[in-house]
């Protein structure tokens, strides 16, 4: 087990970059509700990479939110690239935890636009490294993803696998926040620990993920493309899960020691949140179908089968995804727990509040 240095947030000033993004939005208004003191930041760029509606509509649910809490919530939007904006943030709010979340997301999204991961997910990363050397922070958390493990053959993923053979772009800079945030802690002392995600999905999530795109296209009568025909197995975590990782996780941070050689051990570590039960594409889908014809979003006679289409592999996918999660039950007494049937549920009933019957 890993020794923690354990934080207090209550009072802290608290900064989460990616926030009204899905995972962070959530993030800030569990922060909201549950400290009763400091301040909480969030800072984000506000980008079309999917409907800014969405991400507005998550702001305003964060507004809502500091309405009712103690806790002052500023936002700020910008872009991590921008270093002097950076650094005045940091030199204005001085924050003992940034949460980094802000990341270009996506697989195939990465195989068009490259430039956009190398700014967002590399510099805009580094900014933030330079900025936690700057102005010292107690904790660094930041997100990593499951596509670091590529290919691998071997199941579950364990953080202490070999995952040097990313399988695409994205990948390959989620993997380069690891090794950045590595050789920062051990250089200056940064206390930082990386967050491996496995499949996030819930209310309000992120449109260009499986479920929500397919929820988008059967209500509209498209067909849905079913990749790998449907020999597929993802390890899908719900937010809710998520964010209680993500929270406990900024409560304990490595802790600062000396090595042998007078210099200082990095105070850094990995972990995987991931729901440790993956689920087959297609029983994933039937549940999901399910649950929009529950909800009203789909009628009862919906002609699933004519509108499946089982394609081939996409670039840059991986057949399965499967978090070994026993680190983080053990250091932090948390293993996700919401299954696929209340996750898809939850997801189901907002998407016909939000979206009605258009």
């Amino acid at each position: 087990m890993m020794s923690k240095q354990t934080i207090d947030l209550n009072g802290k000033t608290i900064l989460v970059t990616g926030s009204p993004g899905f995972i962070g939005a959530n993030l800030v208004i569990r922060l909201l509700s549950e400290l009763t003191a400091g301040r909480v930041i969030s800072f984000d760029s506000m980008n079309d990479y999917y409907d800014p509606k969405l991400k507005e509509y998550r702001l305003g649910k964060i507004e809502e939110a500091a309405k009712a809490s103690s806790v002052s919530h500023v936002f700020i939007r910008g872009n991590l690239a921008d270093k002097a904006l950076v650094d005045r943030v940091f030199e204005e709010y001085k924050p003992a935890v940034v949460v980094n979340l802000a990341a270009q997301a996506g697989v195939r999204y990465s195989i068009e636009h490259p430039d956009v991961y190398i700014e967002s997910n590399l510099i805009g990363f580094f900014h933030i490294l330079e900025a936690c050397r700057q102005y010292p922070v107690e904790h660094l958390v930041y997100a990593s993803s499951s596509s670091v493990y590529g290919g691998n053959k071997k199941v579950p993923f364990s953080v202490e696998d070999k995952v040097d053979n990313p399988v695409s772009l994205y990948a390959a800079t989620k993997k380069s926040n690891e090794l950045l945030a590595h050789s920062y802690a051990k250089l200056y002392n940064i206390p930082s620990t990386g967050l491996r995600f496995f499949t996030v999905y819930g209310p309000a999530g992120r449109p260009d993920m499986f479920y929500f795109s397919a929820t988008q296209k059967l209500s509209r009568g498209e067909n849905i493309q079913i990749f790998n025909y449907g020999n597929c197995k993802r390890d899908f975590t719900y937010i809710d899960d998520i964010v209680e990782g993500v929270y406990r996780v900024m409560q304990g941070a490595p802790e600062k020691a000396v090595g042998e050689d007078g210099l200082p051990l990095p105070p850094y570590a990995v972990y995987n949140i991931g729901g440790g039960t993956p689920e087959n594409l297609l029983d994933y889908i039937s549940t999901l179908q399910e649950e929009l014809v529950r909800a009203d979003v789909l009628p009862e006679d919906y002609d699933f089968e004519g509108h499946r289409e089982l394609v081939g592999m996409q670039p840059g996918d991986v057949p399965v995804t499967y978090a070994d999660s026993e680190a983080l039950e053990r250091d932090y007494g948390f293993t996700p727990k919401i299954g696929i049937r209340e996750g898809l549920r939850a997801f189901a009933q907002w998407y016909k509040r939000y979206y009605g019957d258009s």
